[in-house]
């Protein structure tokens, strides 16, 4: 794809590394958003989504990586389909990139490697800021309440496993997962009054 075709938004979440110095090194390849202080995941993703100019967006963590053909089969996808939003399956690999194996996103979704039509992420309200862990589980549980994800079995999203995971805390994910569960048990019982 051609730089026109697409475009690299990068949302700094308060940072205390060179990131900013890093990020300089790409010139006008990437568009910066800096945040002067950590403000979690789902707010910088926000961020990200709110600002960007496409119609289709892409989430991509910062310790991840995506093929050169995921935009191009994506947004030919969401083009020639009637859906909403298409994921891909992924690797998983480790920090030397070895490949530790293959997971369907079908199956076994993740928060990243999907590509959204834009306007239907507004629509359901982005994602809740409250969720600093399960945001892409809150997200993607209001999301197919009213939208359709296609997943395409092509493994085109680089999912990195590494000591510094956000998931290896137990006790974090736990309390996210208790909430993410309340949640929605609450909002699936106000829907059967």
């Amino acid at each position: 794809m051609d730089k026109k075709d697409f475009e690299i938004i990068v949302v700094d979440d308060g940072s205390t590394d060179k990131t900013n110095d890093i990020l300089k090194c790409f010139g006008d390849w990437i568009r910066v958003i800096t945040l002067e202080r950590n403000m979690g995941l789902p707010y910088a993703s926000n961020i990200g989504i709110k600002s960007a100019l496409s119609r289709f967006v892409v989430r991509v963590d910062a310790d991840d990586y995506i093929h050169e053909d995921l935009l191009r089969v994506g947004c030919l996808y969401l083009g020639m389909n009637n859906v909403d939003a298409v994921s891909f399956d992924y690797l998983l690999v480790d920090d030397k990139e070895d490949l530790i194996e293959r997971r369907s996103a079908e199956n076994d979704p993740i928060a990243c490697g999907v590509m959204f039509k834009k306007d239907r992420l507004i629509e359901i309200g982005l994602y809740d800021e409250k969720f600093l862990l399960s945001e892409d589980e809150d997200l993607r549980i209001r999301f197919t309440k009213r939208f359709t994800i296609h997943n395409v079995p092509l493994p085109l999203y680089r999912y990195r496993i590494h000591e510094n995971n956000s998931t290896n805390n137990i006790s974090r994910v736990l309390h996210y997962k208790k909430i993410l569960h309340k949640k929605h048990r609450l909002s699936a019982e106000s829907n059967k009054s």
